[in-house]
């Protein structure tokens, strides 16, 4: 049962920055820690890529099956714990297939922690008046100080001290979520799966509007695969870089502290169409920013084009999705996004080996029809919404 005390939100808000550091410390560094085992660039590829395909089928089931049980905190803990065994095998075995294994399987037990983490502290905004985008700013501050430690630790030398933090993480991840109280009414057992209909998975308008979510977040594609790269080739020195990158995070971290008070003003649906609108003039005007004030003003638009796109997304599902399959509703939009991302990736690599400037104008475009197609389904999403609340 919840109770509005500091603590708790303390507590969730260290469980998104555990999390969080172990995946800044993989996501940038692992193909780092794969090249020092003796990976080819044909076997890191082949790895990651089976891992994300992996990933992106395990999350909605996993999550599905957390809700199932009605038992998210024990999910999150086993699947911390497991996530932390496979990264163990780098320390007892070599070779593709042993540490291949360890990575993919890492990936699919880490994919639903984010999902289920997002529903339960949802639950306790819901609950205790907790405030969502405080208590997950948090993650995002982990995300950056895992960037500046792996920065320091992808050596040769050092790297074992990546692969250690990444499973002490995970594993921390585990020890923090049951730390937690059991939510109450997030979900039984005994309930029969019947009362799945209450959710919104069998309506024909849910689907359009999670292809939306995932499209807004899906629109970063050219910039997380190839925007370190534009600017390499445009001269701009690798410190540089690093502080363009994490200039984009704190202005996210910074929209999470006062998003509370602005959704008092604007319902979810009018942060997913900010999102839209800035992200078509963040990318449509990224080949045109050669000043490094011009850079680092489009940096800061991170805030929005992520930020305000995340928080709508999770408040809209917050609404629409019943609480006991609140962790299923994450699971979903965690496999809308790495779907289009991964489509996205692909579109990008292809056009950039042409010109580097296409990729980040077909992400413009997207968001453009992203942002037309949230406009029109908007009164649809405001109907659903109200009518989930007075139920």
């Amino acid at each position: 049962m919840f109770k509005l005390s500091p603590s708790l939100s303390a507590r969730v808000s260290s469980l998104f920055a555990v999390h969080f550091f172990g995946y800044g410390l993989f996501l940038p560094f692992f193909p780092v820690v794969l090249e020092f085992e003796g990976f080819s660039a044909a076997d890191i590829g082949f790895v990651l890529g089976a891992g994300t395909i992996a990933r992106i089928a395990a999350s909605p089931a996993l999550s599905n099956l957390a809700d199932r049980t009605g038992q998210r905190r024990w999910s999150i803990f086993i699947y911390s714990i497991l996530g932390t065994a496979f990264i163990a095998l780098f320390a007892f075995g070599n070779g593709l297939y042993v540490l291949g294994a360890g990575v993919i399987g890492y990936m699919v037990f880490k994919a639903p922690v984010l999902p289920l983490s997002d529903a339960y502290a949802l639950d306790a905004a819901r609950n205790t008046g907790a405030d969502y985008a405080r208590m997950r700013l948090w993650g995002s501050a982990g995300f950056v100080a895992a960037t500046i430690a792996g920065g320091w630790l992808a050596t040769d030398e050092t790297i074992w001290a990546i692969l250690l933090l990444i499973g002490l993480a995970s594993f921390f991840t585990g020890f923090v979520v049951m730390s937690l109280p059991r939510q109450s009414g997030a979900g039984d057992a005994g309930v029969a799966n019947d009362d799945s209909l209450e959710a919104p998975f069998r309506s024909i308008w849910f689907w359009p509007v999670l292809m939306l979510m995932g499209l807004f977040q899906a629109s970063h594609a050219a910039f997380y695969g190839f925007g370190t790269l534009y600017w390499q080739a445009a001269g701009i020195a690798d410190q540089t870089i690093g502080i363009l990158w994490a200039i984009g995070v704190v202005a996210e971290i910074a929209l999470f502290t006062v998003a509370g008070r602005i959704a008092l003003r604007f319902d979810p649906p009018v942060f997913l169409i900010v999102a839209g609108g800035a992200a078509v003039i963040r990318w449509g005007l990224f080949p045109f920013a050669d000043a490094l004030w011009s850079m680092v003003a489009l940096q800061l638009l991170h805030a929005l084009t992520f930020g305000a796109a995340h928080l709508g997304a999770i408040a809209i599902l917050a609404k629409v999705v019943p609480s006991r399959w609140a962790g299923t509703g994450q699971g979903l939009l965690a496999t809308s996004i790495g779907l289009q991302m991964a489509a996205g990736l692909s579109v990008c690599g292809a056009l950039y080996e042409s010109n580097p400037d296409l990729p980040f104008y077909v992400m413009a475009a997207v968001s453009a029809v992203g942002t037309l197609g949230m406009f029109a389904l908007t009164p649809v999403v405001r109907q659903r919404m109200a009518s989930s609340a007075v139920d």
